[in-house]
């Protein structure tokens, strides 16, 4: 969509009117019945019959929510020692939702603000986040994380805008530079068009497999752009991909599963079937996955719970691959849906207790919700903690992208500070793996507290006091 966006582009199809009824919707819910897109309307609105969202029924909601994830996790919330570690801002796809990313353009060597000196020591031209956009080398990657991993962590994610010159591997790169017109054609151009290259994402992914971590990268979109210009499949490309190190494809760039909503906030991404094609093609590979949802934006409550169907259902066909499910609160402050006056703000705190709370209920075939800190802060992340969430996310040690929307509740939570918040509502501090597969109970009264599941974890503290940074205000 190269024009600006306007009222006619947010009339959609699909409206949050149902046939179904709010109490016989939660009676469902109450019984554990399958529920279907009518019901995860009804307890998303807190029925379609009043207007706005009724505080009683919107509790009795989260109250069923709850229960049910007593039911399926009992009392352990849980989390993981990981790090962030994106390779680079560079991006052309231009999502209004996004204030991650950096014109690729400017990081070309002909642009005398993207020389290598500078390339990570001011914001660039067209960023209003205050954070220096970057592209970093497979060697500083591995840097990065191989210090993490002494330090006792054992997950890296990452997550990278789409430089134009990433090829999957020196095979994909031969093909993008036999086309005519690579970059009009396929979106590519050579890497000595940059100041720094990130090289190929195969060498991204053996940088950062290093010392056992368990390396969490590869979105859908990640994907598609790895195998852009080729006729190869994404099973193809997360098998190269999982034979360099990759262990696990995380499910973002889902955003809304709707193409009418696509079509309005992401343009460019690959559309709902590109992304389902290629969480299936992970899964085939063998890899573990996760989902997403980023909601709170231009989107309505039915196209929310036709999100939860779409991934209810591609948890049957890739077998119980998806090991967590997490929404997303849009964070709206330094976007371009928010600069453009399209959206006057995100979600409210009812929704997203709500969406925390329905995405419990109608993901029958997941059994874990993730409460993100870092987009509804400390309290607001306990809060969903009662609303149907067993996971509180992971250390991160470091974080771009929410930072650079103007989220504002910081890049790192310590051992010691879950303890203490999760010990604070009466639920038992679990260390658990990436895949959920190893779990360590923490006992709050035998500090200190650090890591002990990864392969260099001894439960030494991630940071020592000196490094550790303020906390952020709620």
């Amino acid at each position: 969509m190269d024009r600006p966006v306007t009222e006619a582009d947010l009339e959609f199809e699909r409206v949050p009117e149902t046939d179904q009824s709010f109490e016989n919707a939660l009676e469902k819910a109450h019984d554990g019945e399958r529920l279907t897109v009518d019901d995860g309307i009804e307890l998303l609105t807190t029925g379609t019959d009043v207007e706005g969202i009724d505080p009683v029924r919107k509790e009795r909601v989260l109250e069923a929510a709850d229960r049910r994830r007593a039911e399926v996790v009992g009392e352990e919330v849980t989390f993981v020692a990981n790090l962030n570690n994106n390779v680079t801002t560079a991006c052309n796809v231009g999502c209004l939702f996004c204030n991650f990313k950096d014109a690729a353009h400017t990081f070309e060597a002909s642009a005398e603000h993207c020389s290598a000196s500078t390339r990570a020591a001011e914001p660039r031209e067209d960023h209003d986040g205050g954070t220096a956009g970057f592209t970093k080398t497979p060697a500083e990657s591995r840097e990065i994380v191989a210090d993490a991993v002494e330090r006792g962590i054992y997950e890296v994610c990452s997550v990278s805008g789409l430089h134009p010159a990433f090829a999957l591997d020196d095979e994909h790169r031969e093909i993008l530079e036999g086309y005519d017109d690579p970059y009009r054609e396929v979106n590519y151009k050579p890497p000595e068009a940059y100041a720094v290259s990130p090289q190929t994402y195969v060498e991204q992914i053996e940088a950062m497999n290093v010392g056992g971590v368990h390396v969490h990268s590869m979105t859908p979109e990640e994907a598609y752009h790895a195998r852009r210009g080729t006729d190869w499949s994404y099973e193809e490309v997360y098998r190269r991909l999982k034979a360099a190190g990759l262990d696990s494809a995380p499910g973002t760039a889902a955003e809304i599963l709707v193409d009418e909503v696509r079509e309005v906030i992401c343009p460019g991404k690959i559309d709902t079937e590109g992304w389902l094609e290629a969480m299936e093609g992970a899964a085939k590979a063998g890899l573990g996955l996760t989902a997403t949802i980023m909601y709170g934006h231009v989107e309505n409550e039915a196209h929310r719970v036709l999100h939860l169907k779409r991934v209810r259902d591609l948890q049957e066909r890739v077998d119980g691959a998806i090991t967590e499910f997490v929404p997303l609160s849009f964070i709206h402050q330094n976007t371009p849906l928010f600069e453009h006056g399209v959206v006057s703000g995100g979600a409210s705190r009812d929704e997203d207790e709500l969406m925390i709370a329905v995405s419990r209920l109608f993901l029958d075939n997941i059994d874990h919700i993730q409460s993100s800190w870092v987009k509804y802060g400390d309290q607001g992340g306990l809060k969903m903690l009662h609303c149907g969430a067993d996971d509180f996310m992971g250390t991160i040690l470091s974080e771009e992208i929410t930072k650079r929307a103007g989220g504002e509740y910081g890049e790192f939570r310590s051992f010691a500070d879950y303890v203490e918040m999760i010990t604070s509502i009466g639920r038992i501090p679990v260390e658990r793996s990436t895949d959920y597969e190893q779990r360590r109970v923490i006992d709050p009264d035998d500090p200190p507290f650090g890591p002990q599941l990864g392969p260099k974890a001894d439960g030494t503290p991630l940071l020592s006091e000196g490094e550790r940074p303020l906390p952020a205000d709620d």
